[in-house]
């Protein structure tokens, strides 16, 4: 039996690191700047030096798909206005300015980039007026990416449509979050594990979602081509294998072995460290986009914009809550797990095989975590660090909710995803993550079990 499980753990990590593979190396996971204007997505020119690189990519929103624009001024500073580079964009729309001396040096400094509205094509317009330069601060040694949207300028709605708008992008942000809440609520809930490596599952997603991307060709139904699709699909999969191969691999030994929780949540720490630092070997430093939908044509409710991808993604993530929630409710397999959740030895002596159940687990929350990078991967592009990013909100969902209870998850991290987007109308897009946390506080303060949780006698 033992040799039987060591062979599928080995098989589900070559089939892992195959598809890792096929991302190629960081210094080749992006080909040199040299295609034409019908690219699909912004190419960026192959790095050399080991240099922390301010980058950029101007695209025109009124083409479909948007275009490059060429020829436009961009200046780069530091903070006491010394001139760091001026330069044009390429014929790709492409800017690319390496920062002077150590990367560790320029840590925590603040750069501004600025662009040359004059140098814009006839025409075109700064689509936000007021966005003439951006503030990047560097709080890590990897390149920095700024935008620039370029196209019809955008009159500056109302505080009451900016918060409609604000609230439409925190549902779909809510949904996916809910889903790595409620697979990081599962996994807590039966093993007692936290799991600090839980944020490195919803990279994973996207990774394996632009592995397909990268594919050569295309998947096609009836002359649609649904390759983005696909790789949604794959994510899911692909991620509750790696889930299982987390367990069988890591885990279940240390859990055979006896080991404490606060030891095993010391290694989770260390395995977040670890895939890392592998998805940055892969996947390089610097933000992606899939090839598709990447630009969506929004649809116009009076001044509200909603896009037929922000929809679908949302419907999409709400349809597999539910469909997981029932599960949980309803089937053998969910009343068995809510079972080992409440008492793993009771449901022993009940016939209930604990390590199969916890198997289960780990397949279903980290194909849920994979799912939600694939899908934030879709609504907003992602880095190496996705998951990381959205971690302590992960945290925050699940205790906000109540500890053991998947309900709980799930309004948690919508009351979370809310307040996120919502709270930039008031605090700097910089600062809602910390206010996120802050009511976290807030709440447990006045309720320390959470929102469902139920409260419990302690001695």
């Amino acid at each position: 039996m033992r040799t039987r499980a060591l062979r599928r753990v080995v098989a589900l990590g070559a089939l892992v690191l195959a598809f890792l593979a096929v991302l190629g190396p960081a210094a080749s996971a992006s080909p040199p700047a040299t295609q034409t204007a019908d690219t699909k997505a912004c190419q960026y020119p192959e790095k050399t030096d080991e240099q922390i690189h301010i980058k950029g990519c101007l695209r025109d929103t009124r083409d479909d798909p948007p275009a490059p624009v060429p020829g436009v001024t961009v200046t780069v500073t530091d903070a006491s206005g010394t001139l760091i580079q001026e330069l044009e964009t390429d014929e790709t729309g492409v800017f690319d300015v390496p920062l002077p001396g150590e990367p560790i040096l320029n840590l925590n400094k603040d750069f501004i980039v600025k662009i040359d509205e004059s140098t814009l094509p006839e025409g075109a317009d700064l689509r936000n007026p007021e966005q003439v330069e951006l503030t990047i601060n560097f709080n890590t040694t990897s390149d920095q990416t700024v935008v620039f949207p370029i196209g019809d300028k955008i009159e500056k709605p109302s505080k009451f449509i900016e918060g409609v708008q604000l609230a439409i992008g925190g549902l779909v942000f809510s949904a996916l979050l809910a889903m790595s809440a409620l697979g990081l609520s599962m996994i807590f809930g039966t093993t007692g594990l936290t799991n600090f490596a839980h944020g490195e599952l919803v990279t994973f997603g996207a990774l394996m979602a632009w592995a397909i991307d990268r594919l050569p060709g295309e998947i096609e139904i009836g002359g649609t081509d649904i390759t983005v699709i696909v790789g949604v699909l794959f994510a899911f999969v692909i991620g509750g294998f790696f889930g299982l191969l987390n367990d069988k691999a890591l885990w279940k030994p240390l859990r055979d072995r006896g080991t404490g929780i606060i030891a095993m949540m010391i290694v989770s720490i260390g395995l977040s460290i670890f895939l890392r630092s592998v998805f940055q070997y892969f996947a390089g430093g610097t933000s992606h986009n899939y090839s598709q939908y990447s630009s969506v044509s929004p649809w116009h409710i009076g001044q509200i914009a909603i896009t037929s991808k922000e929809i679908a993604v949302f419907s999409f993530a709400m349809l597999v809550l539910v469909a997981v929630s029932l599960l949980v409710q309803y089937t053998r397999l969910g009343k068995a797990t809510r079972a080992v959740a409440d008492n793993p030895a009771l449901a022993a002596s009940s016939g209930i095989n604990v390590q199969r159940v916890i198997a289960a687990v780990w397949i279903v929350g980290a194909a849920l975590a994979a799912l939600a990078g694939a899908l934030l991967g879709l609504t907003q592009g992602f880095d190496f660090q996705i998951g990381f990013k959205i971690l302590l909100l992960i945290f925050a969902a699940v205790v906000l909710g109540g500890l053991g209870t998947i309900w709980g998850a799930m309004v948690g991290a919508f009351v979370i995803g809310l307040f996120v987007e919502v709270s930039t109308l008031w605090v700097p897009a910089e600062l809602k993550y910390v206010g996120a946390l802050l009511v976290l506080i807030l709440v447990l303060l006045v309720r320390p079990q959470g929102i469902l949780g139920r409260a419990q006698r302690i001695g």
